[in-house]
């Protein structure tokens, strides 16, 4: 790995190169990383905020969405100032001023069959924070063909779901495989509907980035096969398996 690493860099980033499992081999590693984030909701912002400040080199954003002032409780990168503006160019800005040096690249539309490729072939590893089954779907789906990594993210009242997806490795379940309904309700994504407390969109952010960095860094034990179900409200926290189903 020819990458040398600036004094800035070693200062910016020195509480994490001193932890063993990192060192200046895995800040480079991070430093050189792709990573794609699904909708700049309540958990693309934690995690568009955390990878920056890691310092992941290229993170791409999609979203389509314009900033309501109902989001900005839970959308961390968002305030008063970006009404009515584009969510991933207003959250470039706001990240280009937390590291200037990690590229943003914008992508304001809405993910569909026809525009996914050219997008996810420039990226290693995905964050799904979309809040709509068929956007986690489609992204399940090409993931899985293109052997992506991807941490897809769920919220709701007090709760919060996690699931990662290592495709390189055989039998591994997709989303589609927890849930088997034709049919599934968005409702239970959507935040209008529920409600939801703004802390849980961040922890669970907040996660979705750690589990990206541990692969980046080819640390720790991911879920892979399994859901993290937090309820944040009464803190019982539980990790369900859940198999690979035939022909899915």
């Amino acid at each position: 790995m020819n990458l040398k690493l600036n004094k800035n860099q070693l200062k910016r980033f020195s509480r994490q190169i001193v932890l063993k499992n990192i060192g200046v081999l895995g800040q480079k590693k991070i430093i050189q990383s792709k990573v794609l984030i699904i909708g700049m909701g309540g958990l693309g912002c934690p995690a568009a905020e955390f990878l920056t400040r890691a310092g992941v080199g290229k993170i791409g954003l999609v979203d389509f969405d314009k900033v309501d002032l109902s989001n900005i409780h839970r959308q961390s990168l968002y305030d008063n100032e970006d009404l009515n503006k584009s969510k991933v160019l207003s959250a470039k800005i706001k990240l280009k001023r937390i590291n200037s040096n990690t590229k943003i690249d914008c992508y304001d539309l809405k993910l569909n069959q026809k525009n996914c490729k050219s997008i996810f072939k420039n990226y290693e590893y995905i964050v799904d924070g979309s809040d709509n089954f068929e956007t986690k779907f489609l992204t399940n789906d090409f993931c899985k063909k293109s052997e992506k990594f991807l941490v897809t993210g769920a919220i709701r009242k007090f709760e919060g779901h996690i699931f990662t997806f290592d495709f390189k490795k055989k039998n591994t379940p997709c989303i589609r495989s927890f849930f088997q309904e034709k049919k599934v309700s968005d409702d239970i994504l959507n935040c209008e509907y529920e409600g939801v407390l703004g802390s849980v969109a961040g922890i669970i952010g907040s996660i979705q980035s750690n589990e990206i960095l541990k692969k980046i860094l080819n640390i720790g034990k991911n879920l892979n096969g399994q859901i993290l179900i937090l309820d944040l409200l009464n803190l019982n926290f539980r990790k369900v398996k859940f198999s690979k189903i035939k022909n899915i």
